[in-house]
């Protein structure tokens, strides 16, 4: 088994990683160039849904539910809330064939789910408009996390446990073989017997050649939108966290008086995590307002009190990266979240830990023989 460790990336996925790590009883280094959940990554909005049903995919279905108990275990050992069990409601068409495949998934796999025929729908949550919506289907069970935070306390009970984290950006100048130590921009390096990369949109930068033509960042925005006030409708107790799938909109209800989040969920144009603005386009921002418009009439005329530029890390099949590094001895790569990584941060982190340190192989769906260099495609 290794005995020094450095993680690169202090994500959800780099987070969990080193937890795992550490708990087998190695010696980790936690290295990130802007810090846990710092504003550029893709950990560091306020909120991320959990949930479930993914059609015909139940390896994911799977990881989400493994997750939670992990994620309530971090928030009962920090102390503060990062865990909403709202519910997550997709609303689609009744025919359309990925909406049948979760049904029938979800209710196989024992997981919780409550289909609503419109007037079901109509009578659960009056003040969503959602008469052309032919089937919904809510899991219960399945809610929303407090993505920074989760991501900031699992960082901060990690330097309580002995692990090291550094703030730096890892240079790799080795193209294969044993790699001995990183390098930091700026000077200085860091020496490990195993190394994982977990560093999301940085990757196909930092791991160069390899990665550039598996990993595509890309931008989305978010809006938040004021609730009116004095109305309670739009917290978590009344409203669930939604996919609207012939939209491509998702959202989150108002957590800790943030407002109603909005997003667009689609592969947006590319993003460099360095150096791009975050400064959202007003066409992104009328569409947003037109949905909530749309599905929450008591929204009209509600004031955009906040906005963020997610990032998505796309890989060809909308699948995570978790897999050895074909090209050396002693790396691992665990990323590719795809817009929908967040919630499997545990998961993930298990997978990455058992890679580093057994001979277990990874799945093939997370493989890099599994990841192409065609378009990538949406998970929802």
């Amino acid at each position: 088994m290794p005995q020094l460790v450095v993680v690169v990336g202090a994500g959800v996925f780099g987070t969990w990683t080193a937890h795992h790590l550490l708990a087998a009883g190695c010696d980790v280094t936690l290295v990130d160039a802007y810090g846990p959940a710092n504003p550029r990554a893709s950990s560091s909005d306020q909120s991320r849904i959990l949930r479930c049903g993914y059609g015909t995919d139940e390896i994911y279905s799977q990881f989400a539910r493994r997750s939670i108990e992990q994620w309530t275990a971090l928030q009962e050992r920090a102390g503060v809330p990062i865990w909403h069990p709202c519910g997550v409601l997709l609303l689609a068409e009744a025919a359309d064939p990925y909406v049948i495949a979760t049904r029938h998934t979800l209710e196989r796999g024992g997981y919780g789910v409550d289909v609503l025929e419109p007037s079901r729908l109509r009578d659960r949550y009056p003040h969503l408009e959602a008469g052309d919506v032919s089937m919904a289907l809510l899991e219960p069970d399945c809610g929303v996390l407090m993505a920074r935070r989760a991501v900031r306390a699992l960082a901060a009970e990690l330097a309580r446990a002995g692990a090291r984290l550094l703030r730096g950006k890892a240079v790799v100048t080795t193209t294969s073989g044993t790699l001995r130590s990183i390098g930091l921009a700026g000077g200085g390096e860091i020496s490990g017997d195993a190394f994982v990369f977990a560093c999301g949109p940085w990757l196909p930068s930092v791991l160069v050649p390899s990665l550039s033509p598996l990993i595509r960042p890309t931008r989305q925005t978010v809006v938040y939108f004021g609730t009116p006030a004095g109305d309670d409708r739009f917290g978590h107790a009344h409203t669930p966290a939604w996919i609207d799938r012939p939209a491509g909109i998702f959202g989150i209800p108002e957590l800790e008086d943030a407002g109603l989040k909005v997003g667009i969920d689609e592969h947006g144009p590319p993003i460099d995590p360095d150096t791009d603005d975050r400064t959202p386009a007003p066409e992104a921002i009328a569409r947003a307002r037109a949905w909530v418009e749309r599905r929450f009439p008591a929204m009209r005329g509600a004031p955009v009190i906040g906005t963020r530029i997610c990032q998505y890390e796309n890989t060809s099949n909308g699948d995570l990266l978790i897999d050895r590094h074909p090209d050396y001895d002693n790396i691992c790569v665990v990323g590719g979240g795809s817009g929908h990584g967040f919630k499997h941060g545990p998961v993930a982190g298990e997978l990455a830990a058992s890679l580093v340190l057994t001979s277990a192989r990874t799945h093939p769906r997370l493989s890099f023989e599994s990841k192409g260099t065609q378009a990538a495609r949406t998970v929802y």
